[in-house]
């Protein structure tokens, strides 16, 4: 027996342990709230009007969003659908992915499921720290994917930023050039901070987007626990009645 739960410890856990361990990059923290409906309508318009262009989120319908916002048919329609797409349609794209691996070098990745892929932290990071390299074929790279093939594509909202590069020694005296921080050398629509808000909405749109269900579940579970608690409260009272002649 013992055997079989080691091996089901490895492939449970041993992935996660590596994953968390790959790298020493510092992500900044989200601070995600799910049950902010607001941000997650203000991150879905970000979304249909700055990524959906290229980004498919094929596991994800109109009217489910519609559905769990509260959005009717007609504010689907305005807000969120820009293209011929009727409201109970997928949300993808038109882009062949021949013509997107030709103009990027890649295979353009559907977003349905990226924030349980690469973490709430990750995203809202990357979507922050891209900067100007003029080596690159869009001009920009990034230091949380370092070479990546995506343009910047919210650069009018953020503006254009250079890498601050400090040169680090280690003990053997070797020296890297390490980025530290990011300097504003075009000013974009938003402010810094205004900006950060914005990442933070799409960010939190994303995360809804991964786990849809969740947000029924987060509603749920107070009613589950509150039911929880009356029952065992039940039971012991049970048990007690029943045990009273015995002790």
């Amino acid at each position: 027996m013992r055997p079989l739960i080691l091996v089901m410890f490895f492939v449970v856990f041993l992935p996660v342990q590596v994953l968390a361990s790959g790298g020493n990059l510092k992500l900044d923290a989200a601070n995600i709230q799910l049950d902010d409906r607001e941000a997650i309508k203000r991150g879905a318009k970000l979304f249909v009007n700055y990524c959906l262009n290229c980004h498919s989120a094929s596991l994800m319908r109109y009217s489910r969003i519609g559905q769990d916002l509260e959005m009717s048919n007609e504010e689907l329609g305005n807000q969120l659908i820009k293209t011929g797409a009727k409201v109970g349609d997928l949300m993808r794209v038109s882009i062949a992915p021949q013509d997107a691996k030709r103009w990027f070098g890649t295979a353009v990745p559907d977003l349905s499921v990226i924030a349980r892929a690469r973490g709430v932290d990750w995203l809202y990071t990357y979507l922050r720290s891209f900067y100007r390299d003029d080596s690159r074929p869009w001009g920009v790279n990034n230091t949380v994917f370092k070479d990546v093939g995506m343009p910047h594509v919210l650069w009018e909202l953020q503006g254009l930023q250079e890498p601050i590069i400090e040169t680090h020694k280690d003990a053997e005296g070797n020296e890297t050039e390490v980025i530290t921080g990011f300097k504003l050398i075009q000013k974009g629509k938003l402010d810094p901070a205004e900006y950060d808000a914005t990442v933070h909405d799409l960010v939190t749109f994303l995360a809804y987007l991964s786990e849809p269900s969740k947000l029924q579940r987060l509603a749920l579970g107070k009613w589950v626990l509150l039911f929880l608690a009356v029952f065992f409260v039940l039971v012991y009272l049970l048990k007690k009645e029943y045990w009273r002649d015995v002790h």
